[in-house]
């Protein structure tokens, strides 16, 4: 306890007249105080940046979801199992969609033990259908951080030293029931550079911040479910990079899907490498029908001409990280992020008083200009642009040939 640094917890601090943020306008409604809140919690989202910082791009991260017997509980509705899992499935989704070049996992653990749901993949479909298949598990006795952690940790040892290694953790339970010293586990973690992050549900834990503050993680305990669904989205952007990371260049492979034809005379179909699990269970074995495994076509490696299905993926035969353009297209803009619109009352705009992108009417008080070409825009478009689109739609528009 000696050895933390210093911070004030909410109950040592001064007495916080929290109630006057709110304020009444000249007709005694509170409408204008409450819209000004939503405003700057909306404007803090569209400008949320870590600009010019070189960024973790190629993440690989295992999400822990506890589930405990704490899990049950309904202050998250209908419980705290089923909302998570629901929040997670768009968690994942989005992750994909900001990060086409990585990976996730998805562990669970109760009855003081850790199960692995999937292993690493880029495909977002596996890991949704896992999550619906998970609403149905029955919540049984306390968690384990140090098997979970452990498990996680035995995957992400072997992954590139130029890729990010993350693990999330959604914690319900208060204590965790670990068959070893966990401390020794964290100075693991922080000499393989593996960044845990927590999301309590319940209260604050000292050995989750600890795990957190060793490993350069960030913990966090939920208000409701908005905030929850606000903190888990947090980490969707990619992080930025330890500075000890190694700067190589990343050998990549572009391969092309090539169908075979039934017609022609050597068509033999065959199976995808990514059938082939760490475990050793074979397709017939794993629930995955011969039929629906076997296949004419795929991507093959360039290298090792090894087969897959879907991409990105690491070869398993060479090691080979295999995506295609779209992904790195996509994965561009963390690189050199938009800038962030300029705030100016509505009086001062001289163009028309209609929004660059949605052609509404600007009707609030405050618009929002971008800096390079003078467009203005309303909030909700300014947050779209810089959370989905990222790029200013007037100067897209002028940049390209008629």
């Amino acid at each position: 306890m000696d050895e933390e640094p210093e911070r004030a917890k909410r109950w040592e601090g001064g007495y916080e007249r929290t109630w006057e943020v709110l304020k009444e306008d000249e007709s005694g409604s509170l409408k204008a105080s409450v819209e000004e809140i939503l405003f700057q919690s909306k404007r803090k989202r569209a400008i949320q940046s870590h600009g010019q910082v070189r960024l973790g791009m190629m993440r690989h991260m295992f999400v822990v979801v506890d589930c405990s017997r704490s899990m049950e509980d309904q202050d998250l509705k209908p419980t705290r199992l089923a909302s998570t899992l629901k929040l997670l499935e768009t968690f994942v989704e989005e992750y994909f969609d900001q990060n086409p070049i990585s990976q996730i996992g998805l562990i669970t653990t109760k009855n003081k033990r850790a199960e692995k749901l999937t292993d690493l993949a880029g495909n977002p479909s596996k890991h949704v259908s896992a999550l619906r298949k998970a609403s149905d598990t029955v919540c049984l006795g306390e968690p384990s951080l140090y098997n979970a952690l452990n498990l996680a940790l035995s995957a992400l040892r072997h992954m590139p030293s130029h890729t990010s290694r993350e693990v999330l953790i959604v914690m319900s339970s208060l204590t965790t029931c670990d068959p070893n010293n966990i401390y020794q586990l964290i100075k693991t973690l922080k000499s393989l550079r593996v960044r845990v992050s927590v999301i309590g549900l319940s209260a604050e834990v000292r050995v989750c911040t600890v795990l957190t503050r060793e490993t350069g993680g960030s913990y966090h305990v939920i208000l409701d479910e908005s905030h929850f669904k606000e903190l888990l989205f947090v980490h969707v952007k990619p992080p930025p990079t330890s500075a000890a990371a190694e700067s190589s260049l990343v050998r990549m492979g572009f391969p092309q899907h090539n169908m075979v034809s039934v017609n022609e005379q050597d068509a033999k179909p065959s199976f995808s490498l990514a059938h082939l699990d760490n475990s050793g269970v074979g397709v017939a074995n794993s629930g995955v029908g011969v039929a629906s495994a076997l296949s004419l076509g795929g991507y093959f490696c360039p290298q090792c001409h090894g087969k897959y299905t879907e991409l990105p993926v690491e070869c398993k035969v060479c090691g080979l990280t295999l995506v295609s353009a779209p992904h790195l297209a996509r994965s561009f803009h963390h690189l050199f992020p938009l800038e962030s619109f300029t705030e100016k009352p509505l009086d001062e705009c001289s163009s028309d008083r209609f929004c660059e992108a949605c052609q509404s009417e600007l009707r609030d008080k405050t618009v929002f200009q971008c800096p390079s070409c003078g467009a203005v825009f309303c909030l909700e478009c300014d947050v779209f642009i810089h959370e989905s689109l990222h790029c200013c739609p007037r100067c897209i528009h002028s940049q390209s040939a008629p």
